[in-house]
């Protein structure tokens, strides 16, 4: 799905990706986690084309994607920040977006189980925080895409949406997608992750599963995990 070799990114004199190698294979859910500064943003971006590695291969379904831009229409991916032209409608905003990949998409439950049929004529740049995430998580989750980016999807959501977004996320697994998230939420990264990949210092440190980090940080709380691994890099 996703193969990552030697990847290398600097911006300035700042080594962010420092010899990246990564497989993801079809299907799960992966969360790539890391401190501030540890190279997440920057490791989707290149996935997505938005960042351009200095070094190094990036494969995604087989293809390399140097000068290759066809392969993101079979990605469905949701943005930290939602910047959207505040003087659309979020009806405007939804066309707009189904005419742009010219995909109809199926948007229909997905904002009944987010109630935005009341937003729907309201302008974008009227809207709550919380309001537009649950257009952008309906945006991202109305077309059907092999590979699901989400970064940090659970901003600003109340506890039923959140609810609603963690069901979203299993069934686009149960259908065998691949979804790849991150998060500062380490409950919902523990509920939700079949395998974590941990970034420190613009190189992979972990890549298993939530138990196999427990055991190899000696720990049995997932967050006592990821603080011992913080605190052991930075003794």
């Amino acid at each position: 799905m996703v193969s990552i070799t030697n990847l290398y990114k600097r911006f300035n004199k700042n080594t962010v990706l420092s010899g990246v190698n990564l497989e993801i294979h079809q299907g799960g859910i992966f969360t790539i986690l890391g401190p501030n500064g540890s190279g997440k943003t920057t490791l989707i971006k290149s996935i997505l084309g938005m960042v351009i590695p200095d070094k190094g291969t990036l494969m995604v379904f087989g293809k390399n994607i140097k000068s290759n831009s066809s392969y993101r229409h079979q990605i469905n991916y949701l943005p930290q920040i939602a910047n959207f032209p505040s003087n659309l409608k979020v009806k405007e905003l939804i066309k707009m977006i189904k005419n742009l990949r010219g995909d109809p998409g199926t948007d229909l439950e997905l904002m009944e189980r987010f109630e935005l049929a009341p937003f729907l004529d309201k302008k974008l740049g009227t809207l709550s925080g919380g309001t537009k995430q649950k257009v952008n998580i309906v945006l991202t989750f109305m077309f059907d895409s092999p590979l699901i980016i989400l970064d940090e999807p659970t901003t600003g959501l109340d506890p039923i949406s959140l609810l609603f977004l963690k069901e979203r996320i299993q069934i686009e697994k149960a259908k065998g997608k691949t979804l790849l998230i991150t998060s500062h939420i380490m409950s919902f990264v523990e509920e939700v992750s079949d395998e974590i990949v941990f970034l420190l210092e613009g190189n992979i440190y972990f890549k298993g599963s939530v138990s196999a980090l427990k055991a190899k940080t000696q720990e049995q709380d997932f967050e006592h995990a990821i603080a011992s691994i913080l605190s052991n890099n930075h003794a």
